[in-house]
This record gives C-alpha cells, structure tokens and sequence, in this order.
C-alpha cells in the first residue's frame, strides 16, 4: 500500500504518513497509531504493545532540558549519553583519576565543576543534570542496572573541599559498594601499573544485544564522544574487563574504604 494511499483511507492530509515514517513530527499522537493498527489488522497484543509505546513516548525525557540549542553554552548533553544510561541493564565504568558521576557526592562534583573549563552557568547545570542521573541506581521496579565500576587510589588521595567532604564521600562509596546491584574495585598503587592507565570508559549494555548493540563512550573535560563501531566496542570491552580483573575485589575493596574514612587527612 502506497503512503499516498494510506492517507487517503484514512482521511488524513497528504504528507502526514510520510511525515510519520521519517520521524519529523514532535509527539506520537495515540489515535494515529491506532489509525494505523486498524489498517494494517494488527492482533490485539500488537496493538496493546505499539499503544504503550507511543503513550511513553508523548513522556518529555528529563535530559531533553538539558540539551537544548547546540549553540547554548549550558547545553549539558550533545548527544544521546543519558539515554542510554537511562536504558542500559548493565553500566561498566572507569576512570583512571575521578570518581564516576554515577558515585558522586554534591560536594564531591562541585570541586570538579570549579576547575573544569566551562562557564559557571553550564557547572550549575551540569551538577544538577549529574545528580539527576544518579536515580537510576535508586529504582525500585526492577529496572535499575547493574553498575561495575572500578575506580583507582588516586581519585581518593586528591585534596579538595573540607576533611568532612572528602570522608562523606568515602562513605558514600561505602554505602553504594552494598548495594546488591553495585560492583566496586579499587586498583592500588602499590599494585603497580594496570591495564587502562589513561582510559576512560562507559560501556552501556542492553537486554537484546542484537536489537540495541552495547555502546561505548569517553569522556573527558570538554566532550564525551560516543563509540558504536563492533569491532571498537570489542576492544574497549576487553580493556574494561583487564581493569577489573587487576583490582581488588568488592569485599576487599569495601574494606579499604572503611579503613581510609577513619585515617583520612
């Protein structure tokens, strides 16, 4: 059946399907999708599927408010990070001398925020947009992820803020090492050279790795750029998993934590 056609029996304005397909419209409107059930004789479970679908995504998605104009200089996001943090069932993360954003206090971000690059207004925005993604991990309806993250002893030994803040982060740390759904590792000094030395990687990972591949991103002080190449996705793959296998493990890693946030100077 022709798109031209589809309108026509329809009775809808020459365009709209084609407009439909190619995505240039601002929300999925319900009864388009039932129009179109209707026409194509879609069973009753297609139906109900397709609908709840369309009905999540008329849903304004909280990160759309801080990725607005490319020429906005508080844009937080230029691309589609978030989202798929948001959706991922299993989150890797390293990096070599920060604390991840996912285990951040407020404190913790702000230090961050203070020498970084940006204008103080995209800072603000950013801590906020920061701490929002943080909920994942707090979801109690089954979907929050899986979190494997292995930070090293030197994103601990930095000085910033008060002796206070940095203990709260520690116990922070502590408290989220816990947490069933959270692996944490520490790679020492004292352990020497690892795998990763300058690496910073997010690895997404979805419930159907054929239909939404793992996806990859980097991050540094100015971008965070995203990798979706098999054969890179692969390698970044690999690398993450040498990491982790250098560090400590999650009871031993709790441990020194506990000890640290007693001899913290």
């Amino acid at each position: 059946m022709r798109v031209g056609e589809v309108d026509d029996r329809l009775g809808w304005n020459r365009g709209r399907l084609q407009r439909i397909e190619g995505n240039r419209w601002t929300l999925p409107d319900p009864s388009y999708i039932r129009d179109l059930l209707r026409l194509y004789d879609a069973d009753q479970n297609e139906q109900d599927e397709l609908l709840d679908l369309a009905q999540h995504g008329r849903a304004r998605l909280w990160w759309r408010d801080y990725a607005a104009d490319k020429n906005d200089e508080a844009r937080v996001f230029e691309n589609e990070f978030p989202g798929f943090e948001n959706d991922a069932t299993r989150i890797s993360t390293y990096m070599p001398l920060v604390i991840p954003g996912l285990l951040q206090t407020r404190p913790y971000g702000e230090a961050l925020m203070q020498v970084g690059p940006r204008p103080p207004t995209w800072r603000e925005r950013a801590l906020e947009a920061r701490l929002r993604r943080q909920q994942i991990l707090d979801r109690d309806d089954g979907t929050a992820p899986r979190l494997i993250t292995v930070i090293t002893e030197a994103s601990l030994m930095y000085r910033w803020g008060t002796k206070a803040d940095r203990q709260d982060q520690i116990e922070h740390l502590i408290s989220m090492s816990r947490r069933p759904n959270v692996e944490l590792r520490l790679l020492r000094f004292e352990d020497g050279p690892h795998p990763g030395m300058s690496s910073l990687i997010n690895i997404f990972e979805f419930p159907d790795d054929d239909q939404d591949p793992s996806v990859v991103y980097l991050e540094n002080d100015t971008a965070i750029q995203e990798v979706t190449r098999a054969e890179d996705v692969r390698a970044y793959t690999a690398t993450f998993g040498r990491i982790r296998q250098a560090a400590l493990a999650s009871s031993t890693t709790t441990a020194y934590f506990e000890k640290l946030v007693e001899t913290l100077e």
